[in-house]
């Protein structure tokens, strides 16, 4: 029930409506009950708590990028791993989505199980697949810039798809068509270029904290940068395509628990196809159940609650700015407990990912503005039928 207790701190922030959960006895419904009203006494104000939740979000996702790190020098299997961390993840989240949105959950088609099979092979299989095997070859610093090129290539997807508009005339177009081109540059700089070290913290004065579990020889960083680079690919198409699904089926964790569901099914065929080996399914001490622990309740099912919270409040842009902050705990936790080692290709890839995404976001925000100012709605008045114009800002202010 891992998921219920973040949806209940949500919810007891006025962040979400929850109505009595149906099903669980009094005491239970009592306790949700209490904590809620004892969390709206603290008074935070809604931006501050959505700042809050992206510095939790950032913060686990940066660990999680050390913990599998480590999974992975332990000699984990890179197919089975994600096999248990997907099944833990479905645990914590498919009874919250059960009890929370029975309510207002669509009938499950037969059109609706193709799209979750689909969007659950391309945002969970074959996006933590390729991740796994980038980081193997490369760092948890350079995984976790690599994922700041996410909303350019996303941009990228919408234009082409028609979901998103350019206009080359206004300095907001201008902005995200140099932002994308800035991110593309960077990746491009980080998969072809490694460069010399510039930073080595294994020197006999500089040890870091678990160097047994440090850089793993004989890694393929080209490789490993091209799988990265299909990791962020995987996840903008995630996010393009869920788009237009979640307006038919709006019950967004119940969503994520069929795409769970299903990738959960699919790395069980891959792994079993795979994985001849017994020894490879077995957990061999407490250290690789904690990772999988961590990665499952974790860097799964509280970032895919906290992922939805901020969306929902913040929307998409307010999720992004918070990428860099990701790289930067990444870099600094990799290098402190596993003595990573800074190159300069990935120090000037990252730089050029990092502006890319800012001049994404600048241009962003600069449309909102524009089409707040300058989008006329019209709508017809109920009390004689004329036509009016009006104009209506792209975001109402919290609380409308």
């Amino acid at each position: 029930m891992f998921s219920l207790i973040i949806y209940t701190i949500l919810a007891s922030s006025q962040l979400f409506t929850i109505s009595p959960l149906p099903g669980f006895p009094s005491p239970m419904a009592e306790a949700v009950s209490g904590f809620a009203s004892a969390a709206r006494t603290c008074g935070v104000p809604e931006r501050a708590k959505l700042h809050i939740a992206m510095n939790v979000f950032q913060l686990g996702y940066a660990v999680n990028h050390v913990i599998m790190r480590v999974a992975l020098n332990m000699g984990v299997s890179k197919l089975v791993f994600p096999f248990y961390r997907n099944i833990l993840a479905l645990l914590a989240l498919a009874p919250s989505a059960y009890f929370l949105e029975k309510k207002k959950r669509p009938a499950l088609t037969v059109s609706f199980l193709i799209q979750f099979f689909l969007l659950g092979f391309i945002g969970i299989t074959l996006n933590q697949g390729f991740y796994i095997f980038g980081l193997d070859n490369t760092s948890p610093a350079l995984a976790s810039a690599t994922e700041n090129s996410v909303p350019a290539v996303t941009f990228i997807m919408a234009a082409l798809l028609r979901m998103e508009q350019v206009h080359l005339n206004r300095k907001d177009g201008i902005a995200k068509v140099f932002g994308t081109l800035a991110s593309v540059a960077g990746a491009l700089v980080i998969t072809l270029y490694k460069g010399p070290i510039v930073y080595s913290p294994n020197s006999p004065s500089n040890k870091s904290l678990f160097s047994s579990f440090g850089d793993a020889q004989g890694k393929n960083w080209t490789i490993g940068c091209i799988c990265l680079i299909g990791h962020s690919l995987c996840w903008s198409s995630w996010i393009v395509l869920q788009a237009p699904v979640l307006k038919e089926y709006p019950a967004r964790l119940s969503f994520v628990s069929y795409t769970c569901f299903f990738a959960v099914m699919q790395f069980g065929a891959i792994a079993a196809a795979v994985e001849k080996d017994p020894l490879a399914w077995q957990v061999h001490s407490g250290s690789e159940v904690f990772t999988i622990v961590y990665t499952g309740l974790i860097a799964s099912a509280m970032v895919f609650a906290l992922q939805i919270y901020v969306v929902d409040r913040g929307g998409p842009l307010f999720v992004s700015m918070y990428l860099p902050l990701q790289t930067l705990l990444a870099a600094v936790l990799a290098t402190v407990t596993l003595g990573e080692e800074f190159y300069l290709g990935g120090v000037v890839g990252a730089a050029l990912i990092i502006a890319g995404l800012y001049l994404v976001i600048l241009g962003k925000n600069e449309e909102s503005k524009f089409l707040s100012e300058n989008e006329p709605i019209h709508s017809m008045s109920e009390c004689n039928g004329v036509e009016s114009t009006f104009i209506k800002p792209l975001l109402e202010a919290p609380g409308t």
